[in-house]
This record gives structure tokens, sequence and C-alpha cells, in this order.
């Protein structure tokens, strides 16, 4: 296997898309990724459950539900699923910078710390005694108490806000509404740990589900400096390796082993902002430089693309019927038969997950014959 071939075949085992999985649970992906970028709610659902085996859309929402998994700002600024026993030492590391980020716009919205201050105290009041309430009823508990807020961003700023401050974290589903609880309803309290050592521990969480990466990678992945992830990887360097691709440094968990691609799952459908696209700043390594050469790295690939091989080949949509899910994939290049089959045995696995049947319609860009096949 030459050099190239071996380093995407690590990131396909490290990311738990390839290889025995050793993740059979939600709380089991989450807690070896680190962080699984959420804001598409569905779509990360399907992005957990396919590193973990046969889970469904609705296993997904019961761990939501049972606070096994929870869903809030951390990282970059934007939704991420984390395990309970990690929220509080994440947002202590990473909160301060994504709400340096977030300035600009709560000025822009009129909020002051002493508005966000006191908006984080009402919040806090609207949800005890273990009350779930949606962003909307949270917003009227907040105009009613006299502060205002121009619009929908607005009062999103303010969720995020209370979010950072460990003061409030995803709730359970209540139909499709997703609600907000405090956070110390949901989590216990848990010792604290110093910022060196959580460097460490986010450095070491990193590198083992995301390695080969660069500290670019990781600076983009977690929102601090690139100063700081210099010393997250000088302070976990005993849990990590480094290795030189095409002259540069990247880092991987101490110990790992050699992998192949085998025959089995070699085709993947991933969704928006899947960790295997989402997850580095150089997402070149993963594009078909001979197919995609005008393929945008930093937009096109975050969307619901078709990897077979671990490579970008194409892209797919769906559409919802009652029984059915339809698969519509668009190939980038002409598929071998075993190719298409694997394409089609994804997207068999994505109706699983869904818990219905999938009708899959296969075709090439930008154009081709089209062919069908139900499942």
């Amino acid at each position: 296997m030459n050099a190239s071939a071996n380093f995407i075949a690590t990131r396909l085992r490290n990311q738990l898309l390839h290889g025995a999985a050793p993740a059979t649970s939600a709380p089991d992906v989450v807690r070896w990724m680190g962080a699984v970028q959420a804001q598409d709610y569905a779509a990360a659902k399907w992005a957990v459950a396919q590193r973990a085996g046969m889970l469904t859309s609705t296993d997904l929402d019961q761990a939501l539900a049972d606070a096994s998994i929870l869903r809030t700002h951390v990282l970059r600024p934007t939704w991420h699923f984390v395990v309970p026993a990690d929220i509080r030492w994440m947002l202590r590391l990473t909160a301060p910078r994504v709400k340096a980020l977030m300035a600009f716009g709560n000025r822009e919205s009129g909020f002051d710390e002493a508005t966000l201050t006191r908006s984080n105290r009402l919040i806090a009041a609207a949800l005890k005694d273990g009350r779930q309430l949606t962003r909307v009823e949270l917003g009227d508990a907040l105009r009613r108490a006299g502060i205002d807020f121009p619009n929908l961003i607005a009062l999103g700023r303010l969720m995020v806000n209370a979010e950072l401050d460990g003061v409030i974290c995803s709730g359970a589903l209540r139909g499709k509404q997703r609600t907000y609880a405090l956070l110390d309803d949901r989590v216990p309290a848990t010792k604290k740990m110093d910022r060196d050592t959580a460097l460490a521990e986010l450095a070491s969480r990193y590198f083992a589900s995301h390695g080969p990466a660069t500290i670019k990678d990781f600076a983009w992945w977690s929102g601090l400096s690139v100063a700081d992830c210099t010393a997250a990887v000088t302070h976990a360097q005993t849990r990590l390796a480094q290795t030189s691709v095409g002259g540069i440094a990247h880092w991987s968990a101490s110990g790992g082993q050699r992998t192949s691609l085998r025959r089995a799952n070699r085709a993947h459908l991933l969704p928006n902002f899947d960790e295997y696209t989402v997850g580095y700043a150089d997402r070149d390594p993963i594009r078909d430089m001979d197919h995609l050469p005008t393929f945008d790295q930093r937009g096109d690939i975050l969307n619901s693309v078709v990897i077979i091989d671990g490579r970008v080949a194409g892209t797919w949509k769906r559409s919802l019927q009652r029984t059915t899910v339809r698969v519509a994939i668009t190939l980038f290049r002409p598929s071998s038969d075993e190719e298409a089959a694997a394409v089609v045995d994804a997207a068999d696995r994505y109706g699983r997950f869904l818990e219905l049947r999938a009708e899959v319609e296969l075709r090439l860009a930008p154009s081709g014959t089209a062919s069908s096949a139900s499942r």
C-alpha cells in the first residue's frame, strides 16, 4: 500500500468509518471523537449512527433525551454533541475564545455584559425545578422580564451566551421541537481540570480520532489558537506519535497500527458537516484531484458527499416518503460494479438508520445513464 492510501485508511479507521468499530453506542462515538459538529441535527445523528453499527435516528433522539449525549455550543462557535463528562472542562477551555468571537454580534444586538448576566439569571429561573423550554418560550420569558431583543438571531445570541457560561444545555425533544435545560440538572458536578491537563486531553482526543492531522487542523477544529494547540501537543506528547506527510508534521495517537482498506463498507454517505470533512483545515487529502479539480473544499465538500475508499466521489440527496427514503446519488466518475454495489449498500444502511426502505437512484455527472435500485 502506498503512503497516500495508508494515510487515508488510517484516518478512516480512526474516524470509526472503517474496520471493526470499538464504539457501539452514541456516547461511545461522541466520547471517542471528542465532539461531533451538530448544527444540522438530523445530519449529526447520522454522522454518529454510522460510526456505531446499527443505531437508528430514534436511538439518537433517546440519547439526547436521557442526556447520555448533549448538544451545546463548544469549540468553534457552533453546536456540537458532547458527552456529559466532557462538557464542563471543554467549556472552560474553549468558551473564552468563542465569547470573544461573539462580542461584536452581541454589541450589534445591543447586549452589554450587564444584560448578558441578567439574561443568564432569568433563563436559569425560567428553567428551575427541572423545566425544559424551547427557545421561543425562553424568549417570551425574557421579554416579560424586560429584556428585549430585535430578532431571533439576537435571541439565539442570548442562548449561546448562556450555553458558554455553563448555565444551559440541550433538553429532550418535545415532538419535533428542541428544548433547553439547566446544565446542572443534566450533568452532575465534576472535578475541575487545570488548563494544561485540559489542553492535553483535547489534543489526545482529536489526534486519536482524526489523525493523522496537523496542528493547523487541530486549531481549526478546536477553535483554539495555534499557540495553544502547539502547547497542547507538547503536554500530550507521551500519548501522541509524529509522522511526516509530504514534509509536514502530522500527529496521531501513539501505538496506532497500520491498516488497509477492506472491501466491505468501502463507500459511505456522509452528512453535512461530517467530522471526516469538517474536522480539518486542509481537505485536499480526501479530494480525488483527477476528478474534482474545482470541487470547493471549504463549501461543497462540507455538504452531503459520497466517499469511496476514503475520497470524495459524489454527492447525495434524500427525499422522505411515508415508508421509503429516496436516495439520489450523483457520482463524479464512472464506477466499477463493485463500487456501485458498495454505494447502494451505503444507501441501504442510511435507510435502516431511518427505519425506512431505501430506493436508490445512481447516476453519473454531468451526464450519463441513470439506474435505479430498490432495497
